[in-house]
């Protein structure tokens, strides 16, 4: 009886199922272009030599330079992070020179 329940249920999957469906969306796929930041580009002076000597080897200048304004801490922190996380050879004088160099050209004001 199982069996044949069974049996019943998946040809009855079978038939019906064709019915459900309907034609599915076609799908277009469109070129996009972007405009990547210049990988040349370093970092403006003055007091820019910590930054363009430590941070150019990951980031570039643009990425950086897009960054949204941000506070002094933030800015620490994402250093801090470079160093700690991402183990960046950072000595502790280049890293407060990269804040002080971020805070005076990304701070917030």
């Amino acid at each position: 009886m199982l069996r044949k329940t069974f049996s019943l249920a998946l040809l009855a999957v079978a038939i019906l199922a064709p019915l459900t469906g309907g034609a599915a969306p076609s799908l277009t796929l469109k070129s996009v272009t972007v405009d990547l930041p210049d990988p040349g580009r370093t970092f403006p002076d003055p007091g820019a030599e910590a930054i363009n000597n430590n941070c150019l080897a990951c980031h570039s200048a643009g990425m950086v330079l897009n960054q949204p304004a941000l506070p002094r801490s933030t800015w620490q922190a994402e250093v801090d992070k470079m160093i700690r996380v991402y183990k960046a050879p950072v000595s502790a004088d280049d890293a407060a020179a990269i804040v002080d160099y971020l805070a005076k050209t990304k701070g917030t004001k």
